[in-house]
């Protein structure tokens, strides 16, 4: 059972769901993916007995307000986790939460026990396969267009992967997913007079990311679906790779392998802060 709280901050109000107990276990960090909310982790928020769990969204994301200035994810982090005083963390991050989730190590590694990333190397992605690059073309031009059903249709071919139909997704993974994004476009996207959309303020990058990797000293797990695209299962065995005490894992599903088989993502998971006495 969870329940979502807000923290209203000088420059933000943060929502997150947070559930478990304080306990000398360190506490556990679900950072979701871009375009969706703290719904996706549903199925860890009680995996993890024993432990506190906090999923927050992220500034522009579900119930979080939206950027008015300059801002990194990452910081915005450390703020919340300020707040609600939380030393140390262990940073669960899909997509763009692991890209939040890396930026932290590097940025604040004091506030980093250990690194579980899944479905991308840094908040640097390096994308050339051309199922991704066409994704990327046929989104910006749903955006230029004001088209949202092509947004949506190209958003979520991350779901599926490339190699799998709508139909080999179950049913209420494809939903959730659906309806996230779709809400996030609703609450968080201006439309121009024309009707185009407004992209949202975006994060002020962390850099040399990649190059700053061997500097993480913490353990890493990376984590991606066997179904995922070829770009994605390529830079999170590079994150695996390049990190000092990196391992890789690769997990039934596509982009959302903590929904598609939430049992082996939650073993996975709780056997990595077994091994590492977290």
């Amino acid at each position: 059972m969870f329940i979502t709280k807000h923290f209203d901050l000088p420059d933000q109000k943060i929502a997150y769901a947070e559930a478990g107990v304080e306990s000398d276990a360190t506490p556990v960090i679900l950072l979701h993916g871009g375009a969706v909310d703290h719904r996706m982790w549903r199925p860890q928020m009680s995996a993890f007995e024993g432990r506190r769990v906090i999923a927050p969204d992220a500034r522009g994301h579900g119930e979080s307000s939206d950027a008015a200035a300059a801002y990194r994810l990452t910081d915005d982090l450390k703020a919340l986790l300020d707040a609600l005083e939380v030393e140390r963390g262990v940073l669960v991050g899909l997509s763009m939460g692991g890209g939040t989730a890396v930026d932290a190590a590097l940025e604040h590694p004091e506030r980093v026990a250990a690194l579980v990333v899944s479905g991308c190397g840094t908040s640097e992605p390096d994308f050339i396969d051309p199922w991704s690059l066409d994704i990327f073309a046929r989104w910006q031009s749903a955006e230029q267009h004001g088209d949202l059903e092509a947004w949506i249709e190209a958003f979520m071919a991350f779901t599926t992967g490339p190699g799998r139909t709508r139909d080999d997704v179950d049913a209420s993974v494809y939903r959730l997913v659906e309806a996230m994004a779709r809400e996030t476009i609703a609450n968080h996207l201006r439309l121009g007079p024309a009707g185009v959309p407004i992209p949202p303020t975006p994060p002020t990058p962390v850099t040399e990311t990649w190059e700053r990797l061997p500097t993480i000293r913490v353990p890493a797990l990376a984590l991606c679906g066997t179904d995922d695209g070829t770009d994605h299962l390529r830079m999170t065995r590079r994150l695996a790779e390049e990190t000092p005490r990196g391992e890789f894992r690769a997990l039934p599903g596509a982009h959302y392998p903590n929904l598609e088989a939430p049992g082996a993502f939650n073993d996975v998971v709780r056997d990595f802060l077994s091994r590492h006495a977290l």
